[in-house]
């Protein structure tokens, strides 16, 4: 049995940047910089790349990873890696977005350690404090959770709201999740709950429906917190690259 899996869910279509996995960043594809910096996560057993196109796999089979063909109709990131581990025998699933190209192996730990040690708890994910002028803005998507660390909301607004300013902080969501398998298989079945539909975030699915959801905040010293959506992000990366050598 793989005990813990890494999968890297990888798209060829996208609105704005078409074939972004295979995007040049300093002489690497996309996919291969998130692949070598998420194999370097000492937790993982074994780690694939999900994709819905044979040019993605032929690249990341190229460099020695290991690719997975999945179909091209799956609504979410979740649905593809539930496929591409359908065969898999695996206690723990981890979802690395495949548009972060210097994910860092510290996180991927720090996601999975709440299920090694709460053998209860179905799902886990990470965030980090972000600074006032990201408040706005709805593509950072911010995290509200309990006393014991669980997520009590996410949204595209800003929660809390600072009716109080003094010591107001407010958290960004990092989307790297650790599913336990047989729970990865639920929430796919599951349907697109009303919460997910307005705010088009599916891990609101997961409290829709009663699930517990751990969020961990990041301490990792390498996080870089870029994705990459547009052509401007694609130029940022290769400047961040070509600094961090």
């Amino acid at each position: 049995m793989n005990g813990i899996v890494g999968v890297i869910p990888a798209r060829y279509a996208s609105t704005r940047l078409p074939g972004k996995p295979l995007a040049d960043i300093l002489g690497k594809p996309m996919i291969r910089r998130v692949y070598e910096s998420a194999a370097r996560a000492r937790v993982l057993d074994r780690l694939l790349v999900a994709t819905d196109d044979e040019r993605i796999a032929m690249v990341v089979r190229a460099f020695g990873g290991e690719a997975v063909l999945t179909s091209p109709d799956h609504p979410s990131g979740s649905d593809r890696i539930a496929e591409a581990i359908r065969d898999v025998r695996a206690d723990i699933v981890v979802n690395i977005q495949g548009d972060e190209p210097f994910v860092s192996p510290t996180m991927i730990e720090e996601a999975v350690r709440p299920l090694l040690e709460d053998p209860t708890l179905p799902m886990s994910t990470l965030m980090h404090e972000i600074p006032e002028e990201s408040f706005g803005d709805p593509n950072v998507v911010k995290v509200v959770v309990n006393l014991r660390g669980e997520a009590l909301y996410f949204s595209r607004s800003l929660i809390p709201f600072p009716r109080k300013r003094d010591g107001h902080r407010a958290y960004e969501h990092v989307g790297i999740y650790a599913y336990r398998a047989e729970f990865l298989r639920t929430f796919t079945q599951l349907p697109p709950s009303p919460l997910e539909r307005f705010e088009s975030l599916e891990q609101l699915r997961v409290l829709e429906n009663g699930y517990r959801l751990k969020v961990v905040e990041t301490r990792a010293p390498d996080y870089v917190p870029l994705s990459i959506d547009t052509v401007e992000d694609l130029e940022r990366a290769r400047k961040l690259a070509e600094k961090l050598g």
